[in-house]
């Protein structure tokens, strides 16, 4: 049940709940955003009757509303700041108009401010089950003037004051996910990026944590901008002893001037919190994310594992040669073929081609349709690359339209992997790209497309010289929607110099996204942990790449390639001409061993978690966790002479769990004397080993003594 009166608002989901208090003339003020409360809990009394006024302060209180605004006492970080010349540049809600968009689970709130004449439509929405809240602000200018706006915050939570830590993820290309943690404090903590699209170094997400908190036990909160450009967050402590946390899109200067009549509308800000620990939360956004997906026909298919040719030949692709390799990856058990860079008109290097969107005469003298017939005869699905955002200096249509590029009058051209930014805000150029990619999509079928977009945005200055940032991610969202709609069987992959673009607007769209350029499987185990931490495995383009790998020149075994990648949306990068027999066979076996698992490694919850010694473990189940895969990956050598036990603290202690060791055909013998322990030769057995469920959680399952770099698969079920 949710109460609505004259003074509080309350939406409640399964396990959390949201109260707002709505005194007069003013916006609401946040009560609660945590643990679930009662339906029919009454919050007591008014919350400035609850606090007595300090010392030196202006005479009356300001407590944290769902807007807080600058200028008319509300001295902590602003959910709006804007000015009309000057003037206007303090803001206060005047009133406040509630209304039920579905009832009890959707919320807009029509504030006003009679006197800068503005109106902020805040809509708030809290799903019952995934326990997903989330948010999203209009401004509108109701004056006779323009606004210059900086910034408008999508959301403002609040968070309880005994919060200790954020947990963010920075890093670089090649890098993605690297985990962060701060300590919360009276300090401000932010954290801003101003390249454009989502970024490799500062993820528009993070996680707040209470004392004692673990992976799966424990109160944290999380949060992420659903959005592909500029961003940012902030977690500022009030001076009642709690904190403020605001996210939004970063507005480049005069990117939010609004004319008369003209609104503005932010991202979607989606958060969370869970009394479950990280997988708990986790367990929410992919909920949400699994709720938006927009599959073709309706629903998620089982993901087709595919083959990317761009570190098996990267350029260098013709008719033959592919050919051979599509024929090579089909007897692998590959169900999606994709061909990568290099297609198209006078692509040879990277130094020039881009935008102009046809086969290559001198590679394919015939076009692409008898390689997808080939493709296709071979009983795979055809993918192509694309990087539509962009245009090569050294290209037809830049020869024709030198003004499409993004640019600054009297500033250089700057260009990054030898190419500049297309602005396809311009109709006539998201026109073009449109009509060049359709002409693709009519004449052959072709079911995805990796859709890239490799370098930053500078400088982002439109054809009249105004900042296009913005303009240029809602144009790229347009593009796609526009394709999807045109050819809706399509599925698109987010790829950004891999992990560049990786977040839930573009998922809006996309239906994959490509993790990271980094294939080297030991870079992966915490890329990919992290990743978890907010979306589902089947969108985590996971690839079994080269030996050496061609990031870091690392080398490892064909298992622990597979096994790293074997929970994602499995693809291999790499020339399957040039495997030996057995690699061959191998690889095979883990392709079949993941095409029996994916249904479970696709759907349900997942548990993530860190045992020491090395060991990194995932656990998928389905809903009442009866049947479930664990993967354990050993990262380095143990410390051990024997190895601790493994703990799976989600598994139900009153229940008995069948135990069976995985192991792909074709997969070579274990090295060394590891498996002499009669558990470990009757847990490698078609009847495995059945233990407690109270004991694995607390004593844990027996681990095998083995290398660095290799892993352990098991079926568990409830018998």
């Amino acid at each position: 049940m949710t109460t609505m009166s004259a003074e509080f608002i309350a939406l409640h989901g399964r396990c959390s709940s949201l109260v707002l208090e709505l005194p007069p003339g003013e916006a609401p003020l946040w009560r609660h955003w945590g643990a679930r409360l009662p339906d029919d809990l009454d919050p007591g009394a008014a919350l400035r009757d609850t606090r007595a006024l300090p010392t030196f302060a202006l005479d009356q209180d300001l407590p944290l509303t769902v807007a807080p605004v600058f200028g008319t006492g509300w001295f902590g970080q602003s959910a709006l700041l804007a000015h009309r010349e000057g003037r206007d540049f303090a803001q206060g809600w005047t009133g406040c108009v509630p209304e039920w968009t579905v009832p009890g689970r959707a919320l807009t709130l029509h504030l006003s401010d009679a006197v800068a004449q503005l109106r902020l439509d805040l809509s708030i929405t809290l799903d019952a089950d995934s326990d997903v809240l989330v948010l999203r602000a209009t401004l509108h200018n109701d004056g006779d003037s323009a606004l210059d706006l900086q910034w408008l915050a999508a959301g403002t939570l609040p968070l309880p004051g005994h919060c200790d830590a954020v947990r963010s993820f920075a890093g670089q290309h090649v890098h993605e996910f690297l985990p962060q943690t701060d300590p919360l404090t009276r300090s401000l903590w932010r954290r801003e990026s101003r390249r454009g699209r989502t970024s490799h170094d500062c993820f528009p997400g993070a996680v707040v944590t209470t004392p004692g908190a673990t992976a799966q036990t424990g109160r944290v909160f999380g949060a992420h901008l659903a959005w592909s450009g500029n961003h940012q967050q902030t977690i500022e402590w009030l001076h009642d002893g709690q904190y403020q946390w605001q996210f939004g899109e970063w507005l480049a200067p005069g990117e939010g001037r609004l004319a008369p009549g003209a609104s503005l509308t932010t991202p979607e800000l989606v958060a969370s919190c869970s009394d479950q620990g990280l997988d708990g939360l986790a367990a929410n956004f992919h909920a949400e994310l699994r709720r938006r997906l927009d599959w073709p026909g309706g629903a998620m298919r089982p993901r087709p594992v595919h083959l990317n040719t761009w570190e098996g030949v990267y350029f260098d692709v013709h008719p033959g040669p592919v050919k051979a390799m599509a024929t090579a990856a089909a007897a692998l058990g590959i169900e999606r073929f994709v061909l990568d860079d290099g297609w198209f008109h006078g692509r040879h290097h990277d130094r020039a081609a881009l935008g102009d969107w046809w086969p290559d005469a001198t590679k394919f003298p015939d076009g692409l349709g008898g390689l997808i017939a080939h493709v296709n005869a071979l009983g795979m699905e055809f993918g192509l690359w694309v990087e539509p955002e962009m245009v090569s200096p050294d290209s037809e249509l830049f020869r024709a339209h030198p003004d499409w590029a993004l640019q600054i009058a009297g500033r250089p051209l700057l260009t990054a992997r030898n190419q500049l930014v297309l602005d396809i805000a311009r109709p006539e150029a998201s026109d073009h790209l449109f009509e060049k990619i359709a002409a693709l999509l009519a004449a052959h079928p072709i079911r995805y497309l990796k859709w890239d977009l490799n370098r930053d945005l500078a400088p982002a200055g439109l054809g009249d010289g105004r900042a296009g940032y913005r303009a240029q991610v809602l144009a790229a969202y347009a593009l796609m929607a526009r394709l999807r709609a045109a050819f809706p069987e399509v599925e698109i992959e987010s790829c950004s110099g891999g992990g560049g673009r990786i977040d839930f607007g573009v998922l809006r769209h996309a239906h994959r996204v490509w993790t990271s350029d980094c294939i080297d499987a030991l870079s992966r185990v915490e890329m990919q942990h992290g990743f978890l931490q907010f979306f589902p495995p089947e969108i985590m383009g996971a690839h079994v790449g080269t030996a050496p790998a061609h990031t870091t020149g690392r080398t490892q075994s064909m298992a622990f390639r597979a096994a790293v990648a074997l929970s994602g949306h499995l693809g291999v990068e790499l020339d399957p001409r040039r495997l030996s027999t057995e690699e061959a066979d191998e690889l095979r076996g883990w392709i079949a061993l993941h095409k029996q698992l994916r249904e479970r490694l696709h759907h349900g919850r997942v548990w993530r978690g860190e045992a020491g010694d090395g060991l990194r473990w995932q656990f998928h189940a389905d809903a009442d966790r009866a049947d479930g895969v664990l993967i354990v990956l050993r990262t380095r050598p143990s410390d051990h002479r024997q190895p601790p036990a493994l703990r799976l603290p989600m598994l139900d202690a009153a229940a008995r769990y069948r135990v069976r060791e995985l192991r792909p055909d074709g997969a070579p013998p274990r090295e060394g004397r590891h498996d002499t322990a009669p558990f470990f030769d009757a847990q490698d057995s078609a009847e495995g080993v059945t233990l407690a469920g109270a004991w694995l959680a607390e004593v844990g399952l027996p681990m095998r003594r083995a290398p660095a770099e290799t892993a352990f698969i098991a079926r568990i079920e409830r018998v």
